[in-house]
């Protein structure tokens, strides 16, 4: 094992995807277009001041799972809030987003139900997939064609389409209506992880809540969210959203709820408030597209004029808040992050085995809370270091 051990690293190293984490101080002083705080809630202060309130109330930790000791008025709460936010009718929180998707596919995973699921879908619905002991198709990425034709004369009696509602990495939406209709006509049950739309997308008086909420997928019978309480609402943990029958058998039948420790009192008092900013504040979710537009516009002339592989659907304005820059190789990502990055601008660097597609990328990704002098200096940096680029 030892000597395996080395030989891995050895690879990694050779290929230029060893991963560190970068420890974060509580003073620095970067533009962050790395992280997902998209709402540029997580230091709010009616955020920090719920999750203090609730240590000094509930102690630090839930002190058992949920079907023991773990369940406080706050978790309630939170659930019913959540799901009137997006629209469904009820909620279930986990203790994070990857449990989440985990509990709800082995739930109604195994060797009866068929699962097609789209290439890009998040490490977390694919470890669920593996652990559900189901049947697993993918098609080409938004090819609800493809999906079609893996769904068509299958022997299971039950199956599961399995989409993230915008992409965590192109920043591309799924064609979530005809996804719908798809799943009427075969029975099936569309399952939608929308970590990177609530809080960001939807329009109208629905602006912020999700691409669900306000459209005909909202509390339809065959459709199930997925959600992180980690992203824009700048907390932690994890939902599953959908009738009060699926929650009923969540509660009963999903390992990753049963048997793990309920979010922390602190945790769930944040995200309750976070729900609450968003519903009374959707200028916030308008922000977050603003300023990604702005990021795409202030770098699409360096991008037209290098010689790199562009993705020039995720530059041109994305659905979110994600912009993906693709990169000739994972050395040139990583050192275009590290350039950046002394510069005074965090950004995400994406190499194999977390890009669906293969591509290394700078990920950039925008909050509501970037001011026009942060987009202007962030994109200057990032102009030259990709005019730079071989």
């Amino acid at each position: 094992m030892i000597k395996w051990l080395e030989r891995q690293a050895a690879v990694r190293d050779r290929r230029g995807l060893v991963r560190r984490p970068l420890v974060r101080a509580a003073d620095e002083e970067f533009i962050d277009l790395a992280s997902n705080d998209y709402l540029g809630l997580a230091a709010d202060p009616r955020v920090t001041g719920a999750a203090a309130a609730a240590v000094l109330q509930w102690g630090a930790g839930a002190t058992s799972s949920r079907l023991v000791a773990g369940t406080t008025r706050l978790h309630l709460d939170l659930e019913q809030e959540l799901a009137m936010l997006a629209g469904m009718e009820t909620a279930l929180v986990f203790s994070s987003g990857y449990l989440a998707n985990i509990g709800v596919i082995t739930a109604l995973g195994g060797p009866g139900t068929l699962i097609v699921a789209d290439e890009h879908c998040h490490a977390s619905m694919i470890d669920g997939f593996r652990l559900s002991r189901s049947r697993t198709e993918s098609f080409t990425h938004n090819s609800v064609e493809e999906a079609g034709r893996l769904l068509a004369g299958r022997p299971e009696p039950r199956a599961l389409i399995a989409v993230e509602s915008l992409y965590s990495v192109l920043g591309d939406e799924a064609p979530l209506a005809a996804l719908l209709a798809l799943a009427e006509d075969h029975d099936a049950v569309l399952l939608i992880d929308e970590a990177h739309s609530l809080g960001v997308t939807g329009t109208g008086t629905f602006q912020g809540r999700g691409s669900v909420a306000g459209t005909d997928l909202a509390g339809h019978p065959n459709v199930i969210v997925t959600a992180t309480l980690s992203k824009a609402l700048g907390s932690q943990g994890g939902a599953v959203l959908g009738s009060p029958l699926l929650r009923e058998h969540l509660v009963n039948r999903a390992r990753s709820f049963i048997f793990d420790t309920g979010l922390a009192p602190a945790a769930a008092a944040a995200a309750l408030a976070a729900v609450r900013i968003i519903r009374d504040e959707p200028w916030r979710a308008g922000a977050v597209r603003s300023n990604a537009a702005a990021l795409a516009a202030g770098l699409a002339p360096a991008l037209a004029a290098s010689g790199t592989a562009v993705d020039r659907a995720a530059v041109e304005q994305s659905s979110g808040a994600v912009q993906s820059i693709a990169m000739p190789s994972a050395e040139a990502a990583l050192a275009a992050a590290g350039a950046a990055r002394a510069s005074g601008v965090r950004v995400g660097c994406f190499r194999p085995l977390s890009v669906p597609d293969g591509i290394s990328r700078l990920r950039l990704t925008a909050r509501a809370t970037l001011t026009p002098e942060e987009i202007e200096d962030s994109c200057a940096v990032l102009r030259g270091i990709l005019e730079e680029l071989p």
